[in-house]
């Protein structure tokens, strides 16, 4: 009996991300409340708060329920086959392909961009997303830094401001993506703008393709 309460307790919590990431999607977390969500999962806004304990926690919950592909493939990165710059690259692509491709990733990751306000309640989101990103940064300079001294080379800025920026120039073509699917094709126009990137880091392209 209690397994079969905790098994309904978990469906009704996934119940509940289905329903906000439909909802978050459709209008925007700023304009949905939390009866919204409940009326679209078919609960109670009890429900919501026996599983979360406001609309940012659930906005997290439902972040951390699909594994943004950068928050894990960049920390294996440096320790890849081939080397930390192709390993890096290789990360970086697989990231932007599984963009293109999954299709519950994608809604989520453009709710997490064009459909979020960093109002006062939603300050626990902010701070997962500065978290996320700082990792990230952290990552991708440690790839960057194994990479210089593999080579015997110097970086031609600090690690860490090349790692935001590398950062700063993916994030920006996936939010760009975003907005218009068709414009161009993601891992592509990826490839050769981390292969010019790379070559004005000092690095050269380690296989990245170009025109």
């Amino acid at each position: 009996m209690a397994r079969s309460t905790k098994e309904e307790a978990q469906a009704t919590r996934h119940r509940l991300l289905d329903a906000a990431e439909r909802v978050f999607h459709r209008q925007g977390v700023s304009q949905t409340s939390l009866q919204q969500i409940a009326t679209e999962a078919g609960t109670t806004r009890g429900a919501i708060y026996w599983h979360f304990r406001d609309k940012a926690d659930l906005f997290n919950a439902m972040m951390e329920r699909v594994t943004l592909p950068l928050e894990q493939s960049l920390q294996q990165a440096p320790d890849a086959r081939g080397g930390p710059l192709a390993a890096l690259r290789a990360a970086l692509l697989a990231a932007l392909s599984q963009m293109r491709d999954d299709a519950q990733l994608r809604r989520v990751v453009e709710i997490a961009m064009h459909r979020v306000e960093y109002v006062d309640d939603m300050n626990a989101v902010r701070m997962r997303h500065l978290h996320v990103r700082q990792r990230c940064v952290v990552d991708i300079g440690r790839a960057l830094r194994l990479a210089a001294r593999q080579r015997g080379c110097r970086l031609r800025m600090p690690a860490a401001r090349a790692a935001a920026g590398l950062h700063a120039l993916i994030d920006g073509l996936i939010s760009n993506w975003l907005l218009d699917p068709q414009a161009f094709d993601l891992p592509a126009l990826g490839d050769q703008m981390l292969a010019v990137y790379l070559v004005g880091l000092g690095l050269g392209s380690d296989g990245a393709r170009g025109d």
